[in-house]
């Protein structure tokens, strides 16, 4: 690259996939040459009902501009309820993030079956471009921050 180009932002996104729909769709993406941008970093899990929050948190705190959470379509999850609960925790992921500072377009749901694979990688396509907007997040790594190591022995004072 020379020097008078701009380098333009690559945001880092974790995306936590659902083992039987949007994993599977991520697959018949690729099976289906369907384009989607380099930035994600896809991690399985059997469901995303399984997904705490302080996952998607600890994958902020890390590094990662954005985080993408997919999942069976609501009705159709192979453990009967469990995207209604990924429902639930990700509204209050949201509003956790707000008073944290952290916008929370930057978090992500969206549905996918093992057959669209084609709207998955649409999804993650616009994801990406939305978090390129926003740019980096920049939030301190709190090992940095917090170089003292704090346990429940400690009080306020010590540290």
């Amino acid at each position: 690259m020379s020097d008078n180009v701009p380098h333009q932002f690559e945001p880092l996104i974790l995306g936590f996939t659902c083992n039987w729909c949007s994993y599977r769709a991520a697959d018949g993406a690729g099976l289906a040459r369907a384009k989607y941008p380099f930035n994600i970093r896809l991690i399985r899990l059997m469901c995303s009902g399984r997904l705490d929050p302080q996952f998607i948190l600890k994958g902020l705190v890390e590094g990662a501009d954005g985080v993408l959470v997919t999942g069976c379509h609501p009705g159709d999850c192979h453990y009967i309820e469990q995207n209604y609960k990924t429902i639930r925790r990700f509204k209050l992921l949201q509003r956790t993030l707000e008073q944290m500072g952290i916008e929370p377009a930057r978090v992500k749901l969206i549905w996918a079956s093992a057959a669209e694979g084609l709207i998955l990688a649409k999804e993650i396509t616009e994801f990406t471009e939305e978090i390129r907007a926003l740019g980096p997040l920049n939030w301190p790594r709190w090992d940095r921050v917090l170089p003292v190591e704090i346990s429940a022995e400690k009080t306020v004072e010590e540290v």
